[in-house]
């Protein structure tokens, strides 16, 4: 049985690039960064919540042949392959902080819909970010979301 998901990864163009990007612009922590010939694993979590890290995956030997690894770039350009959705207690102030900490690439401004207020944006190479707060009432569990009248 499946426990929980220990990493994801999120396609980069430049590891040290994202590295900047996620932690000092988008506020997560540094995780683990283990050099292995020319494979580097780099991770960035949320703070405090550790065991679930973002690989910040940049494409290239000895994962991928370069073929696939250019074709995953021209991928990554277009921000086709992927995205992560983060949850705040304060989506309105946390787009203030980021613009302050100097984010520019905002998808959308923080905005309230049924289930709480989000916003869009993306990091340096095109992946797609939503930062949710969820709505008072609205209870997040590991499984599913749930709200409280159930």
């Amino acid at each position: 049985m499946i426990t929980m998901l220990n990493a994801t990864s999120v396609k980069v163009l430049d590891q040290e690039e994202a590295l900047d990007f996620y932690v000092n612009k988008l506020g997560l922590e540094k995780g683990q960064d283990i050099k292995q010939g020319p494979f580097r694993w780099l991770t960035v979590h949320v703070p405090g919540d550790s065991n679930t890290e973002i690989f910040l995956e940049e494409p290239g030997p000895p994962v991928h042949d370069e073929a696939t690894a250019e074709q995953l770039r021209e991928l990554i350009t277009k921000g086709a392959m992927g995205s992560l959705v983060f949850t705040t207690d304060d989506c309105r102030g946390l787009y203030e902080q980021l613009k302050a900490r100097g984010v520019t690439d905002f998808t959308q401004e923080p905005t309230d819909r049924f289930y709480g207020t989000d916003m869009g944006i993306r990091d340096p190479f095109g992946n797609g970010i939503r930062i949710l707060q969820p709505k008072a009432g609205i209870q997040r569990h590991r499984e599913y979301t749930v709200t409280k009248e159930r």
